[in-house]
């Protein structure tokens, strides 16, 4: 089949000599995908929302969970990826630019067969200016493992969620949404890793990512540590309402967990305002979504992201989370926490994203195995 041309070449936006049916590297872990947070200020509710297209596999998928109470909602489906790039849909799962950095409208159309399953539709708005996270790079050995780049936004979110016979209003005053967006190239299950999967494992893997809307200011924060403690990746900076950036220097954190368990319910991440001036942004638990169950982050074993499942494949499922013994895959893999912060007096709402894994010296922990001996610590 020839290479033709797509809508998209009509416009002076090419960064490379190539159509943009195609993207500049020949990696089959390319990727180009969003994720939305949207909270209630009591810690109700959950929803998770996400789009990726994989051009070198062919593959476009999305997928949408939600947390109410003990049970997680999911809706994931699967396609091929088509020439029309602007075409934000999957199965049921839309996303609509209706207004670049500013407004989004986020649906998930209601399954016929099924009266109780997750539906929405929910207007994203902007609170702040979109702001760009670090280069995020990974290497095993000397490849090239992930190579990133993202921007995070904080916002409001209004609409409605129907679930299991309710219907939920979402309010601009009551909720909060958060969004990031990434590009380049990450891993996709299915490739044999060869010999630098087999002896150059980490021992150890340590992540916070926390996006959080006041209603003056917007703060993210990013660390990353190896097992010895590390520093690979790390972000402390303030956004205010009128886009004036802000850097609060280097973020140290204390995580209270669940008592054995890697499970935070609490924390403190010690910041450095301007004049070298100390400040605290601390955390409080409200619920949890592990993204192993049912959003499609690795380590899940019933879908992940850029695998290809046939055209047209679509599958909703609910999760009991009662029984953590049910899921054990959830605990290595990161979990989103939607959480009341405070800084400075003020409160606000926003994710406290957060993995840990194997040996994590800072922490305490030895080994995979290691889990808090006693609450908070």
């Amino acid at each position: 089949m020839p290479d033709r041309p797509i809508a998209l070449d009509e416009y002076p936006i090419h960064q490379v000599p190539l159509s943009l049916r195609h993207v500049a590297t020949g990696d089959r872990n390319a990727y180009d995908r969003c994720i939305f947070h949207v909270m209630d200020h009591s810690g109700r509710a959950l929803l998770i929302a996400g789009l990726g297209v994989y051009p070198n596999t062919g593959v476009i998928d999305a997928y949408a969970t939600l947390r109410l109470g003990d049970r997680l909602h999911a809706v994931r489906a699967s396609d091929a990826l088509t020439d029309d790039r602007l075409a934000l849909t999957v199965g049921p799962l839309t996303i609509t630019v209706e207004e670049p950095l500013t407004r989004l409208r986020l649906t998930c159309a209601a399954d016929p067969g099924d009266p109780d399953g997750l539906a929405y539709d929910l207007t994203w708005h902007a609170a702040f200016p979109a702001t760009w996270e670090p280069h995020h790079a990974q290497y095993r050995g000397d490849r090239l493992m992930l190579e990133g780049r993202r921007f995070v936004q904080a916002g409001t979110c209004t609409g409605r969620i129907r679930v299991a016979g309710q219907e939920i209003a979402v309010t601009a005053g009551e909720w909060t949404g958060t969004r990031d967006r990434s590009w380049g190239v990450r891993p996709i299950p299915g490739e044999d890793g060869g010999r630098a999967a087999e002896e150059m494992r980490p021992e150890g893997f340590h992540w916070v990512w926390c996006p959080v809307r006041f209603d003056d200011r917007f703060v993210m924060v990013i660390v990353q540590e190896d097992a010895d403690g590390y520093r690979t990746l790390n972000e402390a900076l303030v956004v205010h309402d009128d886009g004036r950036e802000v850097q609060l220097g280097w973020p140290h954190t204390d995580i209270g967990y669940r008592a054995g368990t890697r499970h935070p319910e609490r924390a403190v991440i010690h910041l450095t305002g301007p004049g070298r001036r100390p400040q605290e942004l601390t955390a409080e638990i409200l619920t949890s979504s592990p993204l192993a169950l049912g959003a499609g982050y690795a380590p899940a074993d019933d879908w992940q992201h850029g695998t290809w499942r046939g055209r047209g494949w679509t599958d909703r499922r609910s999760y009991d989370l009662t029984d953590p013994a049910a899921h054990p895959l959830a605990a290595y893999g990161v979990t989103d926490h939607a959480a009341r912060f405070t800084l400075d007096g003020r409160t606000g709402y926003g994710i406290f994203e957060h993995g840990s894994f194997g040996r994590h010296d800072p922490s305490g922990f030895t080994g995979y195995d290691s889990v808090a001996r006693e609450a908070g610590r």
